[in-house]
């Protein structure tokens, strides 16, 4: 197969996707006689990152395959292609999207004794919606709870190829005390931290607004835009 136009099916594909694409649906994306192989592919794509080097846009590996994104550092500039009020995500759910990411698979009762408030049921109900978070099984103790954990989608959405690829807690105390400190990915351009000493038992939570924009995983999401919280 000529590897020009390999190639420029494969960019074709990524730009009209909206989603990452693994290898063997790009494959599938040429008849039987004419599939390249996995090789042929990795070649292709390793040109058209070549190719974008330099560029506004970049080509990315991601847990749900390969895609193509505007760079973190222009997304300033191309976000205000959509004026409306960006997605913002409060402290408290960062929080606890940050503790399921680095203690899975854990549970709400788990979560709350490192956080010392009661969760919110609208965070782990908004993490669900989103499908950043998703029921791995269940705790073997009294009552059986639900344990959480990540999904594809959420390694996708902040940019990462696995779970290895998160940066480094800046410190991780006893379950009594515990400081979050990390920058998600670039794609993400957010920063979780936070600093929480549980007092006696558990307080409740503060009232939150938790719901994000109604904007599904559209070509607005492979722009490295920032992220907001709120305190």
């Amino acid at each position: 197969m000529n590897e020009s136009y390999l190639k420029n099916v494969v960019e074709a594909a990524l730009l009209a996707a909206g989603n990452p694409l693994p290898l063997a649906e790009l494959q599938r994306l040429f008849a039987e006689p004419a599939r390249p192989g996995t090789a042929e592919l990795r070649a292709a794509l390793a040109q058209l990152a070549a190719e974008y080097e330099g560029r506004g846009i970049e080509l990315k590996e991601t847990a749900g395959g390969y895609r193509i994104q505007v760079r973190r550092e222009l997304a300033p500039e191309i976000s205000r292609l959509w004026p409306e009020r960006a997605a913002r995500y409060s402290r408290a759910l960062l929080e606890t999207l940050a503790l399921i990411a680095y203690r899975q698979p854990i549970t709400r009762a788990e979560i709350e004794a490192v956080r010392g408030v009661a969760v919110n049921p609208n965070i782990i109900r908004t993490m669900l919606e989103r499908n950043w978070v998703r029921v791995v099984g269940h705790r073997d103790v009294p009552g059986h709870p639900e344990l959480l954990g990540t999904t594809r989608e959420f390694l996708d959405y902040f940019g990462l190829k696995t779970l290895d690829e998160l940066p480094p807690l800046a410190a991780l105390q006893s379950i009594g005390d515990v400081n979050l400190q990390l920058a998600l990915p670039e794609e993400a351009g957010a920063a979780l931290a936070a600093a929480a000493t549980p007092p006696e038992g558990l307080e409740a939570e503060e009232g939150e607004d938790d719901e994000l924009s109604a904007h599904g995983a559209t070509s607005r999401e492979l722009v490295a835009a920032p992220v907001a919280f709120e305190d």
